[in-house]
C-alpha cells in the first residue's frame, strides 16, 4: 500500500521557520520525484518545490526562492521541506506528492505529473 504522510505543519509568526516531513511507506523513495505543492483558501493549488529521485536536480518556485530548501533521506524513506522566513502569504495546506520515474533528474512542479499525494498539513503563519 502506497502512503504518504506529512507532518510539521503548525502556527508560526511571520520570520519563523519551520520543517515539514514527508514520510514514505509501501514504497521506497529512490525512484520517484517528490513534489511539495500548496493550497491557500480560495486559491488554485500551486507547486512549490520538488526533488527528482537522484536529488540532482530541484526546483523552486519564485515566490519562495532563498527562503525554502527541498532534501530528501533516502535511508529514512523522507523528504522535508524546510521553510525560513515565512510570510503570512506562505500559510495553506501543505502536500506533498509522489510520481515514479527513471528519469534521474526528472523534477516537474505541476501537479498533474503526481500519481500519490498526502493528506496535507495546516502551515499558518500569524502574529
Amino acid at each position: 500500500q502506497v502512503q504518504l504522510v506529512e507532518s510539521g505543519g503548525v502556527l508560526v509568526q511571520p520570520g519563523g521557520s519551520l520543517r515539514l516531513s514527508c514520510a514514505a511507506s509501501g514504497f521506497t523513495l529512490d525512484y520517484y520525484v517528490i513534489g511539495w505543492f500548496r493550497q491557500a483558501p480560495g486559491k488554485e493549488r500551486e507547486g512549490v518545490s520538488c526533488i527528482s529521485s537522484s536529488s540532482g536536480s530541484t526546483y523552486y518556485a519564485d515566490s519562495v526562492k532563498g527562503r525554502f530548501t527541498i532534501s530528501r533521506d533516502n535511508a529514512k524513506n523522507t523528504v522535508y521541506l524546510q521553510m525560513n522566513s515565512l510570510k503570512p502569504e506562505d500559510t495553506a495546506v501543505y502536500y506533498c506528492a509522489a510520481e515514479p520515474t527513471l528519469l534521474d533528474y526528472y523534477c516537474p512542479l505541476d501537479g498533474k505529473s503526481y500519481d500519490y499525494w498526502g493528506q496535507g498539513t495546516q502551515v499558518t503563519v500569524s502574529s
